[in-house]
């Protein structure tokens, strides 16, 4: 089977396109021009430049594949909302349009669990009401809803909503900024914003890699559903930061403060990074909201109708991501 691969130059897609390949796939990438393809051409990847933006380039790039897996997406919780439909929801309408002007008919779409947001009575699941708390989770709901519809002109798709991803390779997303806070003594290892007792939920990048696999290769399934893949399992905060305790020697935090509180604090940091450009999500106003609520979710419908197994517990996961920062020369 030929897969076309969007994203296949970020942290999700590097280990997926590994993965692909070592199980007989060959793997066509889109890319933009401007990215880091070196690892790609190592591997022997095919490599189509484009962009997502640009639908006059999404022809080429999924002409000929048997199957697209579009991971690449506007990533950060905080920025411009034009983008986060632009790249998010128009892109994704594009290049499912493109495949399918193509005869390519199987889609395979990396969403989030934020596209459910917060959960009042957890564990959420797939049936869960959307409920966003930040734009990237709605446009990811949006393109979640773009995809369906397609469905009505021959679109063969199935909807992949990780919770949150970590593991080795990862530098520049939620997971990244809260484990290297805490491991290098900053804002995470010493400040705990209300009780910690509001859940959380993390998936090991190797977890997420084979739900996509089990997707692909259960294709008569997988097809028009939708699926949550992560640890089986969640942890409040407080057990988040013990762990981190045991593998760090950093923490627990030892200044609480109340969601208010904590805002007013938070709002100099944010306005001094978005002064200077930096990307902190440590120091973002929005993090309150974040933790005082539950993103705890459900993978059995995965585990029931595609045999998905997570490996992987958070503390042997995190001790993993940890040492990796450590020798590539991320904790100093």
């Amino acid at each position: 089977m030929k897969v076309l691969v969007t994203g296949a130059t970020g942290f999700l897609g590097g280990h997926l396109v590994e993965k692909l390949l070592s199980e007989g796939y060959e793997v066509r990438a889109l890319a933009r021009r401007t990215s880091n393809v070196a690892r790609l051409r190592e591997l022997g990847v095919e490599i189509v430049f484009g962009d997502l933006t640009e639908p006059e380039t999404l022809g080429p790039a999924t002409k000929g594949v048997d199957a697209v897996v579009h991971l690449a997406a506007y990533y950060t919780f905080f920025g411009k909302k034009e983008l986060y439909e632009l790249v998010n929801v128009k892109g994704t309408q594009w290049l499912a349009e493109a495949a399918l002007n193509n005869g390519v008919t199987r889609f395979v779409y990396c969403s989030s669990t934020e596209a459910i947001g917060p959960v009042k009575n957890p564990p959420g699941d797939e049936n869960s009401p959307l409920n966003p708390q930040f734009e990237y989770g709605r446009s990811k709901a949006r393109a979640e809803g773009v995809v369906k519809n397609l469905a009505a002109r021959g679109l063969r798709y199935t909807i992949v909503r990780p919770t949150g991803i970590y593991g080795p390779c990862n530098v520049d997303d939620v997971a990244y900024w809260f484990i290297t806070s805490y491991a290098k003594g900053g804002l995470a290892s010493r400040v705990k914003i209300g009780t910690g007792e509001n859940l959380i939920q993390f998936a090991h990048v190797a977890d997420v890699v084979q739900g996509f696999l089990l997707v692909l290769e259960k294709e008569d399934v997988a097809v028009n559903q939708t699926y949550i893949v992560s640890e089986d399992g969640w942890y409040t905060y407080n057990q988040v930061y013990q762990i981190l305790r045991e593998l760090t020697g950093k923490g627990p935090p030892s200044v609480k403060l109340p969601p208010l509180l904590a805002k007013m604090l938070l709002a100099p940091l944010e306005l001094y990074d978005r002064i200077t450009g930096e990307g902190n999500l440590m120091h973002r106003i929005a993090l309150v909201d974040a933790v005082t609520s539950d993103r705890a979710y459900s993978v059995a419908k995965a585990k029931r109708e595609l045999g998905y197994r997570p490996r992987y517990d958070l503390k042997t996961g995190l001790k993993e991501a940890i040492e990796w920062y450590r020798q590539n020369g991320y904790l100093g």
